[in-house]
């Protein structure tokens, strides 16, 4: 919430004031100040409305393609898991390109505005985990992947042609 204060001097001043702002102002409302007299305009700030979830995982799988990931899953957890709608899989082909893939795709989810509320496995570079509340994205390496196979664990979830949206 953002606010604007205006001090007014004198009640013709405040008159005045609260004339002026209800006419150009309309959305704006008018709170009273303490015992200096002021007055704080407020008006409430809108975040821009995030994508849907399925949007943004497509977004993640793009970013994890555009990095030169393999292998890209995005899986349809909505009836799979209570947590998470979509999991994001991918595989690095190195540290470094485990470690660009995930900061690549947090950085295009940050242009979204979306917010990452974890990670896990950064340091070990075998499996990166991501959590953006209702995705979840694992950026692995090919040993790690091949041991864990999440895409068979999850079998149940249908697979998301990402490349379609």
């Amino acid at each position: 919430m953002s606010a604007h204060i205006l001090e007014v001097e004198s009640a013709s001043d405040r008159v005045w004031e609260n004339a002026l702002l209800e006419s150009h102002l309309p959305n704006f409302e008018l709170i009273q100040g303490g015992p200096l007299a002021t007055e704080t305009l407020t008006a409430p700030i809108s975040k821009p409305a995030l994508k849907s979830a399925l949007e943004r995982a497509c977004i993640c799988a793009r970013s994890a393609r555009d990095n030169k990931a393999k292998d890209i899953i995005v899986l349809d957890m909505r009836r799979a898991h209570p947590l998470y709608d979509f999991f994001v899989l991918t595989t690095g082909a190195s540290r470094r390109q485990i470690h660009n893939i995930a900061e690549e795709i947090d950085d295009v989810l940050k242009a979204e505005g979306d917010v990452r509320h974890g990670i896990e496995g950064y340091e070990a570079s075998k499996w990166i985990i991501q959590d953006y509340t209702d995705i979840l994205v694992h950026v692995f390496d090919p040993e790690t992947r091949d041991f864990y196979r999440l895409e068979e664990l999850w079998s149940d979830a249908p697979k998301v042609d990402w490349e379609r949206y």
